[in-house]
C-alpha cells in the first residue's frame, strides 16, 4: 500500500488528476450499474413471481386425489381439464405435490422433479391439518425460492400449502401436503447476464473516455502551470528577472493569481538586484575618493620615511590628520552601508513598544555635543510607538545631524514632538525646491553640500527606518528661510500594558 502511495505521488499532477477522475467516474458508474443491475434483477423475479401465483391456483379436487392416489408414481395426467390455464400443459415448467416427508409426487406434464428442501417441509408444517376447515387460500401465501431440478437446471420454485376444491364445499386445506410449481431461470439470468456484460462494456468506455477527458482537462487546466514551471526554469538556468507571464486581467482562478504572485515576485526581484548593484557602483564611487586621498597621504608618509627626507613638522600633523579625517569618513560610510544592507528577516519579530520621547532626549544630547554654538529648542510630549531604539535613535541623530550642518554659526534649531509629529526646523539656507525630490536616494548630495562631510545616505537611512516603523518623513522649505523635517510614526500618547 505504501508502495503505490509512493508512486502515486510520484506521477504528474495531470496524471493524478485523470487518475482521480476516472476513479470518481468509475466508483460513479459502477454504483450506477450495480443500482440497475439489482434493480431489473427484483422486477424480473417480480414477474417470475406473479406468473408463479398464477399457476397455483386452487386445483380441482379430481385431480388432486387422482395425483394423492398415485404418489409417489409420477402421474401422467392430462392437466387439460384444469380452469384454462394453459401454462401447466406445457413441459417448461414443474409440477408436483410434496408429502410431509419430503416425497414429491411429480406430474407427467412437469417438465422435470424438484429438490425438496427443509423449508418445504417448514410449510407443510406450519398450515397444520387444516381437515373440512374452509379457508381463505389468499392466507396461505407459502415461500417463493430459488432451486434445481434433478438435473442441476437453475428454478424458481413456488411451494404453497394444498388448497382442493370439493363440489360439495367451499376450498379446504388438504392435511400434510403442499403444492410445488416451479418455472425455469435459464432466460431471466441469461438476460441479467446480458444485462450484466452490457453494463460492464458500458461502465468500460465511460471509465476509459472520464480518463481521457480528465487528462485533457488537467492539460488544458495545467498549461499556465506548465508556462509558470517554464519560467522558473528560465530564470533558475539564466538569473533573467525580466520574464513576466502573460495574465488575463479578468481572470481569477488560483493559476491567474499564482501567475501574477510569480511577476510580482520577480519584479521585486529585479528592482532589488537594481538596487543592489546600484548601491554597490555607488558605494564604490564614494569609497573611491576618500581611499584614493588616504593612499596618496599615506603614499607621501612613506616616501618621507624611505628617502629619509623629512616633512614639515605642520605639513607632516596635516597629513596625519587628513588621514584620520578619511579614515573616520570611511568608517562612517562603512556604518551607513550596513545599516542599509542589513535585511529586514535579520530584526526580530517582536518589534517592542519604546518611548519616542526618551529616543528624541538621546539623539538631543549627541546633537548638542556636535553644535555646541548652537541653540537647540525642545518641546517634547509623550508618545509610545513600536520601533527599534537604535534604529529610530539613529534616524532622529541624521536628521539633526543635518540641521546642525546647515545652520549658521550661533543659529537656532528648533525640535518639537506632538501627537506622534516630530519636527525638526534649522534657519540655514534651505534646500532648493527643484533638489527636494532626490534628498532621500542613496548617496544624493546637493551641490552645495558636496564640500560638506558625509556620505549622502544618512536621509535614505531615515526613510526606510520610518517606513518600517510604519510613519512616513517628508522634508520642506521652512516659512521664512531654513528647512522643515517632519516625521509621523503610529502610536499612543500612552504605555501600553506591556511596556517597558
Amino acid at each position: 500500500m505504501k508502495r503505490v502511495a509512493r508512486r502515486y505521488r510520484s506521477l504528474p499532477i495531470r496524471s493524478r488528476l485523470a487518475l482521480l477522475v476516472a476513479a470518481a467516474v468509475a466508483f460513479a458508474v459502477a454504483a450506477v450499474s450495480v443500482t440497475c443491475w439489482f434493480i431489473v434483477q427484483g422486477k424480473l423475479y417480480d414477474q417470475v413471481n406473479a406468473d408463479l401465483k398464477k399457476l397455483s391456483q386452487t386445483q380441482p379436487y379430481s385431480q388432486v386425489v387422482k395425483l394423492l392416489g398415485a404418489c409417489p408414481q409420477t402421474m401422467t395426467t392430462d392437466r387439460s381439464d384444469q380452469s384454462g390455464d394453459s401454462g401447466l400443459r406445457t413441459q417448461t415448467n414443474y409440477l408436483q405435490l410434496v408429502k410431509a416427508d419430503g416425497t414429491p409426487c411429480v406430474s407427467a406434464n412437469s417438465a422435470g422433479t424438484v429438490k425438496v428442501t427443509d423449508a418445504d417441509k417448514d410449510v407443510i408444517e406450519d398450515a397444520g391439518d387444516g381437515v373440512g376447515s374452509p379457508i381463505d387460500p389468499s392466507a396461505l401465501d407459502g415461500i417463493t425460492r430459488d432451486g434445481t431440478d434433478t438435473n442441476g437446471n437453475a428454478v424458481r420454485v413456488l411451494t404453497v400449502p394444498l388448497v382442493v376444491e370439493s363440489p360439495a364445499s367451499p376450498p379446504q386445506l388438504y392435511p400434510d401436503t403442499a403444492l410445488q410449481i416451479a418455472v425455469p431461470l435459464k432466460n431471466t439470468q441469461s438476460t441479467l447476464n446480458d444485462l450484466a456484460l452490457f453494463l460492464l462494456l458500458v461502465s468500460g468506455i465511460g471509465v476509459v473516455g472520464a480518463g481521457a477527458a480528465g487528462l485533457a482537462v488537467a492539460r488544458a487546466g495545467l498549461r499556465p502551470v506548465d508556462k509558470l514551471t517554464d519560467a522558473v526554469e528560465h530564470v533558475a538556468r539564466t538569473e533573467d528577472l525580466n520574464i513576466r507571464i502573460p495574465v488575463e486581467d479578468d481572470a481569477e482562478d488560483e493559476v491567474a493569481r499564482l501567475s501574477r504572485s510569480f511577476n510580482s515576485m520577480t519584479s521585486a526581484l529585479a528592482s532589488s538586484r537594481e538596487l543592489q548593484q546600484q548601491l554597490i557602483a555607488d558605494a564604490g564611487h564614494e569609497l573611491r575618493t576618500p581611499l584614493t586621498s588616504l593612499r596618496t597621504n599615506i603614499e607621501l608618509l612613506t616616501r618621507s620615511e624611505e628617502t629619509g627626507r623629512p616633512i614639515p613638522e605642520a605639513d607632516r600633523k596635516a597629513l596625519l590628520a587628513s588621514v584620520t579625517a578619511q579614515m573616520t569618513e570611511l568608517a562612517a560610510l562603512i556604518g551607513d552601508l550596513q545599516e542599509l544592507a542589513r535585511a529586514e528577516g535579520q530584526r526580530g519579530e517582536r518589534v517592542p513598544v519604546i518611548s519616542l520621547r526618551d529616543t528624541v532626549e538621546s539623539a538631543l544630547r549627541r546633537a548638542r555635543l556636535r553644535g555646541p554654538e548652537l541653540t537647540i529648542t525642545a518641546d517634547l510630549q509623550p508618545w509610545f510607538v513600536r520601533g527599534e531604539p537604535a534604529a529610530l535613535e539613529r534616524a532622529v541623530v541624521n536628521i539633526l545631524d543635518n540641521a546642525v550642518k546647515f545652520s549658521p554659526d550661533g543659529g537656532t534649531i528648533e525640535v518639537r514632538l506632538t501627537d506622534g509629529t516630530l519636527t525638526v526646523r534649522d534657519h540655514g539656507p534651505g534646500i532648493p525646491v527643484d533638489e527636494l525630490p532626490h534628498v532621500f536616494d542613496r548617496f544624493w548630495r546637493s551641490p552645495s553640500a558636496r564640500a560638506l562631510p558625509g556620505s549622502g545616505l544618512g536621509l535614505s537611512i531615515v526613510a526606510r527606518t520610518v517606513q518600517q516603523a510604519g510613519g512616513e518623513v517628508l522634508l520642506a522649505r521652512a516659512d521664512g528661510g531654513g528647512t522643515v523635517a517632519t516625521v509621523r510614526l503610529p502610536g499612543a500618547p500612552t504605555a501600553p500594558p506591556e511596556y517597558p
